[in-house]
């Protein structure tokens, strides 16, 4: 069985358990991105490097315990209309296809434990 077949809950728990990790968990996400963003062109921003070092460092705040949440180390794909500091936000706008905002949206600076990919 494959990490992508695993529901967010799924993983979690093969994360904290130590059967998988978030970097593992991360590298399977690219590897599909890679197979089928041509065919389905889901994400107007990725950021493969700053993915996998976002994977290791939320894979240490679990294995030192300093990160429990329920959904830790699992990756997610955000919206691009949520700002992301350092990273294009787009809204799939021409207008905006070169906008980076130097701030993080309230959600997204809440949630430590989040691998972000924007579509």
């Amino acid at each position: 069985m494959s990490l992508l077949d695993l529901t967010a809950v799924e993983l979690a728990k093969e994360i904290k358990a130590g059967n998988t990790t978030a970097v593992e968990a991360m590298k399977a996400v690219i590897e599909q991105i890679d197979n089928k963003e041509k065919e389905l062109n889901c994400y107007i921003t990725f950021d493969r490097e700053a993915a996998l070092e976002r994977a290791e460092f939320v894979q240490q705040e679990i294995e030192s315990g300093r990160l429990r949440g329920p959904l830790a180390g699992v990756p997610v794909a955000i919206k691009d209309n949520m700002c992301t500091k350092g990273m294009r936000t787009t809204c799939a706008s021409k207008i905006l296809e070169n906008f980076v905002l130097g701030v993080q949206s309230v959600l997204l600076s809440q949630r430590k434990n989040v691998l972000i990919l924007k579509n």
